[in-house]
C-alpha cells in the first residue's frame, strides 16, 4: 500500500497498483545519489516486494489490466447487494506536472531517482536582503504549446501553471479535442486548488494602488482568485460538470484530488481534473513572509542539502513552486475508451489539527486520526501498507510529530518504507499533495 502526502490541514489519499517497483526510505538519498542509490541500501525491488502482482498501494498503479479484470467478477456479487451508484471506482488516468526537475511526469520522476536537486539560489529577483536565499525555483519554463499568448501576458504564474499541467494531464489521459468532442462534457469536472493564488497579481496590483487605482489591471479581481486556474481551463476545454477549487494550506492538492473522487464515486461526473499550483518564490510571497516566521532553513551555502527531512540538522523548510494535476475517471468510462490506467483510487480522509496556527499537535494527534480514517475509509489493513510519501517538510517539530504518528498508526511494520520528496523539490505549498500524488503513482 502507498499513502500520499499528509500536510495540516490534514489530508490523506490511498491509491492502489499491482507490484511495481516502490520508491525506497529517503533517509539515505534525500541528497546523495536520490533513490536509485538507495538500491545498495535493501533489497532488490523483485526481492523485497516480490512478484505478486496483487500487492497493493495506496495510491494504485496499474498500466497492466490485470487489476482490473480480477475485480470484474467481484464486481458482479457486489452489485447484488448495493447499488451501483455505491460501486463506482475510480482510477487515475492521466498525470501532468510542472516542478523544478521538470514539467513531464517520467523526466520529473527519473530526476527522482537520479537524486537531482531542483533546490538552488533564486535567480528571479534580488533576495539579497533576506536571510534565506533558495528555492525550488522553477528556472526554465514555456507554456506556448498550452497557454494562449494573450493569458500568459496577463496571468500569474501560478495560473499559467495551472492550464499547463492540467492540460499535459489531459493529453496524457489520450484525451485529443475529437475525443474531447465526443465526451458528454457535462459530467467532466476541475478541482484544481492553490494556497495563495495570484500572489504576483496581488502584489503588483498594490504597488500600483500606491500610484492610482488607475493603474491596477482590470484583470485583478478574477486573476487573483484561487479558482481561475480552474474556471479558465475549463473554458478552453468546455467541461461543464463541478468546478471550484480547496485552498488548504499544505493539504490543498489532497483536499482537491479526494473531493473529485467523491463526485464520481456519487456519480455526478465521469471525469475530473484535479491538483494544485502555487508560485510563492517572490519577495512578499512566501520568502518574505515564513523569513518573517523564521520557519525557512538558512543553509544557503549548501541548497541541495538544505531540505533534510527527519536529518537532525534540519533547520527548516525550503519553498518551491509548480503544479500537479491528475485526471480522474470512472473505471467503466475509462476501459470503455481504452484510457490509460496508472493507478486506482482507494479513498481517503479530512481531519484537522484544531490546535495551533504552524505548530503541529504535541501527539500527532491529527495526522494518526487522518490516517486511520484514510485506512478505513479504504477498506486496506494497516500491516498492508508498504509505502508512505510523507509530508515531512524538514521543519525540527513538524517532522518529528509526524514520525511519531506514523509510529502510532503502523509500529513497527518491516515492510514500511517513508519517502519525502520535498528534499529535492522544496515544499511546493498548494502543489505539493499532487505533485507528490505523481512521484508516488510513478514509483509505485
Amino acid at each position: 500500500m502507498v499513502v500520499s502526502s499528509m500536510a495540516s490541514p490534514l489530508c490523506t489519499c490511498m491509491f492502489q497498483t499491482p507490484g511495481r517497483k516502490m520508491m525506497p526510505n529517503s533517509s539515505k538519498c534525500r541528497n546523495r545519489g536520490g533513490f536509485k542509490s538507495m538500491m545498495n541500501h535493501i533489497e532488490s525491488f523483485e526481492e523485497f516486494f516480490g512478484t505478486d502482482s496483487r500487492r497493493f498501494c495506496i495510491f494504485g498503479s496499474s498500466r497492466t489490466r490485470r487489476l482490473i479484470s480480477r475485480a470484474s467478477s467481484s464486481e458482479e456479487v457486489m452489485a447484488k447487494k448495493k447499488p451501483l451508484t455505491e460501486q463506482r471506482r475510480v482510477v487515475v488516468t492521466g498525470l501532468g506536472v510542472v516542478t523544478p526537475l521538470g514539467h513531464d511526469p517520467d523526466i520529473f520522476y527519473n530526476n527522482l531517482l537520479e537524486g537531482v536537486s531542483g533546490i538552488s539560489e533564486i535567480e528571479g529577483f534580488d533576495c539579497s536582503q533576506f536571510p534565506t536565499r533558495i528555492a525550488g525555483e522553477i528556472k526554465s519554463f514555456s507554456a506556448d504549446v498550452w497557454v494562449s499568448p494573450k493569458i500568459s501576458k496577463r496571468a500569474d504564474k501560478s495560473m499559467i501553471y495551472t492550464l499547463t499541467a492540467g492540460k499535459k494531464a489531459f493529453a496524457d489521459g489520450g484525451l485529443t479535442e475529437e475525443v474531447n468532442r465526443g465526451l458528454d462534457r457535462s459530467k467532466c469536472g476541475i478541482i484544481i486548488g492553490s494556497a495563495l493564488g495570484g500572489l504576483k497579481i496581488c502584489t503588483e496590483s498594490v504597488a500600483a494602488l500606491n500610484v492610482s487605482y488607475k493603474k491596477i489591471t482590470p484583470f485583478y479581481v478574477p486573476y487573483v482568485s484561487t479558482n481561475i486556474g480552474s474556471a479558465i481551463l475549463a473554458m478552453d476545454l468546455g467541461w461543464m460538470g463541478p468546478n471550484y477549487s480547496s485552498s488548504a494550506a499544505c493539504a490543498t492538492s489532497n483536499f482537491c484530488i479526494l473531493n473529485a473522487a467523491y463526485h464520481i464515486k456519487k456519480g455526478e461526473t465521469h471525469m475530473m481534473l484535479c491538483g494544485g499550483s502555487d508560485a510563492a518564490v517572490i519577495p512578499l510571497g512566501r520568502l518574505g513572509g515564513f523569513s518573517a516566521c523564521r520557519t525557512l532553513s538558512k543553509r544557503n551555502y549548501e541548497p541541495t542539502k538544505a531540505s533534510s527531512p527527519w536529518d537532525t540538522n534540519r533547520d527548516g523548510f525550503v519553498i518551491g513552486e509548480g503544479a500537479g494535476v491528475l485526471l480522474l475517471e470512472e473505471l467503466e468510462h475509462a476501459k470503455r475508451r481504452g484510457a490509460p490506467i496508472y493507478a486506482e483510487f482507494l479513498g481517503g480522509s479530512f481531519t484537522c489539527d484544531a490546535y495551533h496556527v504552524t505548530k503541529p499537535h504535541p501527539d500527532g494527534a491529527g495526522v494518526a486520526l487522518c490516517i486511520e480514517k484514510a485506512l478505513e475509509q479504504s477498506g486496506v489493513a494497516r500491516e498492508d501498507v508498504n509505502y508512505i510519501n510523507a509530508h515531512a517538510a524538514s521543519t525540527p517539530t513538524g517532522d518529528l510529530k509526524e514520525y511519531q504518528a506514523l509510529i502510532r498508526c503502523f509500529g513497527m511494520n518491516p515492510e514500511l518504507k517513508v519517502n519525502s520528496t520535498k528534499s529535492m523539490i522544496g515544499h511546493l505549498l498548494g502543489a505539493a499533495g499532487a505533485v507528490e500524488a505523481v512521484a508516488t503513482i510513478k514509483g509505485s
